[in-house]
């Protein structure tokens, strides 16, 4: 069996939707199946970066824990989108430690299976 490179871009942000959790649930099954996929935040998919995350405004537990956890399962570094940042008027130093910047064209051009959530 032939295998592909799989790219998971994030998009939405991590409260008020199960967007986030279903992108971060996809790439765990990739990585349990032995492909572990590329993990890009863009969009407001960033603000699920952000380093100290509180709960949403229903009580829904932030994004962090799980993204941690993702290098447990070779999904590493956790990739963003730059313009997002700034487009939010958000800083690097305010991520998540091991955060890496990327190029959302070159990452598509890169991998065989493109997936959004």
């Amino acid at each position: 069996m032939d295998s592909k490179s799989i790219l998971v871009i994030v998009r939405h942000p991590p409260h008020g939707s199960s967007w986030v959790r279903e992108g971060l649930e996809t790439a765990l099954v990739g990585a349990a199946l032995g492909q572990p996929p590329t993990l890009l935040f863009s969009g407001d998919g960033v603000l699920a970066l952000l380093a100290h995350q509180q709960r949403g405004a229903l009580g829904q537990k932030g994004s962090a824990a799980m993204l941690e956890g993702l290098s447990l399962y070779d999904i590493e570094p956790l990739w963003y989108d730059q313009r997002s940042l700034e487009d939010r008027g958000l800083a690097v130093d305010q991520l998540m430690s091991g955060c890496q910047q990327a190029c959302i064209a070159d990452m598509i051009a890169k991998h065989d299976v493109v997936m959004s959530f």
